[in-house]
């Protein structure tokens, strides 16, 4: 089964751009060409190091061919699934009194001091496919209820 990976379109744009940049580096690197292998008899520490930047290059192409293939881009819903929480949405809820917003997004792209959250993350699950005026309760350790107030996409 392979993987999923729910990206915006900004999403795809920022790893497309990543893509594009690595593969520029790796061309400039083998233009450069790989330092002599041995020198006398030991071997080189300039070409080790050569060998192990094209490794990590070549490992995150390898990674990023298979985010962008597997790649699903979260669209806005239709007009009727807009009433509850979906990838994409921008969720305000009251925290035990407190005013918090969030998008919900895949895991790729969940940055938490940006203000998106994981579809997989606990507040993620737990919001999915509710809506305004729901209250859903996490504890983790102590009890926090989230009160669902307003739905954007």
């Amino acid at each position: 089964m392979e993987d999923k990976f729910y990206l915006t379109k900004q999403g795809i744009e920022k790893i497309k751009q990543e893509y594009k940049e690595l593969l520029l580096t790796k061309q400039e690197k083998m233009r450069t060409g790989a330092p002599v292998a041995f020198h006398s008899e030991e071997l080189d520490t300039e070409f080790v190091a050569f060998k192990e930047d094209l490794e990590l290059i070549e490992a995150r192409e390898a990674d990023l061919e298979y985010i962008l293939k597997n790649s699903v881009l979260i669209e806005k819903p239709t007009t009727e699934e807009q009433n509850q929480v979906g990838l994409g949405a921008k969720v305000l809820v009251d925290v035990d009194g407190e005013t918090d917003e969030f998008i919900l997004v895949g895991t790729l792209e969940a940055n938490p001091i940006e203000g998106k959250i994981s579809n997989e993350s606990p507040i993620g699950k737990a919001l999915f496919g509710k809506k305004v005026g729901d209250i859903i309760q996490l504890n983790s350790p102590v009890a926090v209820n989230y009160k669902i107030k307003r739905i954007n996409y």
